[in-house]
């Protein structure tokens, strides 16, 4: 069963149909373990290759259940404990060969795992914290709407909803909203995470052949540009699924995009991509590390620098989330270097310009496009560390050469700049069309509509081209 296959979704919403026999937080919490379990065994097949998962889930609450029994000298032997642990399952490479298992096991989900039990972890024991059972914990942990891929949601807002006396309301209109976004998500993760990713493999495919350079360079335009947007809709259109599914079993999760390519600076990107890995990490690695070092550095002179370096530190760590090879970490280098960037080029128009000066400039129309369209070419040219390996980098690098590529990359921010700008004004355009119940494109029947097409144009795309889908690309990871 694939993450956002059709029968994902049909298991899904059998899920939801059977939590909604009943009201109680107890048969709703049955449920959602009973089908965690079954979800997690349909993945796993062989349940001996779940021991080391498990193991990992013990380890876990081992040291959330001394923290809860008021042993907080523990919290920090706990937490080195189970990022040690993440970081050998995990098997990364500046590790030796010979301390890995050396069996096949299952991995899938432990880096999301890692983050929620982390978060139990160093928030336990605090004022008004509840105490987390066995049973709380695991429900939390391997919840399978969060467990593949995500978002990563806290304890306080999933127990919230999940225990809830008198749960979230879920009426037809509800439901409509749901399975609207339903297929939403699976018309962008079967179809045009497909044709996307056909065009960048068609594109790849081009670059290494002898052909023109013209047609190189449009070769190599197309496989810069055409990645982002199959990453977007292969990802945001699996956590579209999660988040209906999630909802019809009345939890609310966390949305984790914003429409990150209306983002007019790499900072407030990452605040639209991903929204809960960056607010994860703010919360428990950028806020405590700048709350150090201004402790320990009392110049003012010096304070707005500690803010970029403790934004280098954040985004090199989601770097090296990624992946343990040292790829991962030329992306982190690459999200830390363009966020650092950032951050020094604000400070400095800032000090320049004055307050009021920055605030102008920032809502010129054509510095936001020309802003725009670099944000996404700088996320364009890191996500290369993201699908490739140095091997293969270096092909497509050397299958132009330096001045070739400054002109692809050049000619991408151009494009970026003027395609993102009209399609902003587009979307302006459109939604500005109202009626007296708001804009006519969200209208109930408008999303009719536009859900009836696009379950048809999926069906009729994925009998036509009879090709599974990508899997999800934060399934790895």
């Amino acid at each position: 069963m694939d993450s956002a296959s059709i029968q994902f979704v049909l298991f899904g919403l059998v899920a939801a149909a059977v939590s909604g026999f009943s009201r109680s937080s107890l048969w709703r919490s049955t449920v959602l373990m009973s089908a965690s379990v079954i979800f997690l065994a349909i993945l796993a097949h062989n349940p001996f290759v779940l021991v080391p998962l498990f193991g990992f889930l013990v380890l876990g609450y081992i040291a959330l259940a001394l923290l809860q029994s008021g042993v907080s000298k523990f919290r920090v032997y706990g937490i080195v404990a189970v990022l040690l642990t993440y970081i050998w399952l995990k098997k990364y490479s500046f590790l030796p060969e010979g301390i890995f298992l050396h069996f096949s096991y299952f991995a899938l989900g432990l880096s999301y795992i890692f983050f929620r039990v982390l978060h139990l972890l160093i928030e336990a024991g605090e004022p008004g914290q509840p105490r987390i059972g066995p049973a709380a914990y695991l429900l939390y942990t391997i919840n399978f709407t969060t467990f593949v891929s995500g978002p990563i949601q806290r304890y306080d807002e999933f127990a919230a909803d999940q225990f809830a006396a008198d749960p979230i309301a879920l009426g037809p209109r509800v439901i409509g909203l749901q399975l609207e976004r339903v297929i939403r998500g699976f018309f962008k993760v079967n179809v045009l995470a497909l044709l996307l990713n056909n065009a960048q493999q068609d594109a790849l495919a081009q670059l290494t052949q002898p052909l023109s350079p013209s047609l190189k360079l449009f070769a190599a335009f197309r496989l810069a540009v055409v990645y982002p947007f199959f990453l977007y809709a292969n990802f945001s259109g699996y956590i579209d699924i999660v988040i209906a599914l999630a909802r019809l079993m009345r939890v609310r999760l966390p949305e984790n995009f914003d429409r990150p390519f209306s983002a007019a600076s790499f900072l407030d990107f990452w605040n639209r991509w991903h929204i809960t890995l960056s607010a994860w990490l703010k919360n428990y690695v950028y806020n405590p590390l700048l709350l150090v070092l201004m402790r320990r550095i009392d110049s003012l002179a010096l304070q707005p620098l500690l803010g970029v370096f403790c934004f280098f530190v954040t985004f090199f760590l989601i770097g090296v989330w990624h992946g343990r090879t040292s790829e991962f970490l030329m992306y982190g280098l690459i999200l830390g270097g363009g966020i650092s960037i950032n951050k020094l080029w604000q400070l400095r128009l800032s000090a320049r310009l004055g307050r009021k000066g920055y605030k102008a400039l920032a809502a010129n129309i054509i510095y936001v496009s020309f802003a725009r369209g670099l944000t996404f070419t700088w996320f364009a040219l890191s996500l290369f560390w993201l699908w490739a390996r140095w091997a293969q980098i270096g092909r497509i690098y050397s299958a132009l050469g330096t001045l070739r590529w400054v002109a692809v990359w050049l000619a991408i921010w151009l494009s970026a700049t003027v395609a993102l700008a009209l399609w902003e004004q587009a979307r302006s355009a459109l939604l500005s069309i109202k009626t007296s119940e708001g804009p006519v494109l969200l209208s109930r029947y408008a999303r009719v509509v536009y859900a009836t097409a696009l379950c048809y144009a999926s069906i009729a795309i994925a009998l036509l081209l009879n090709h599974a889908a990508p899997d999800i690309v934060y399934k790895a990871f």
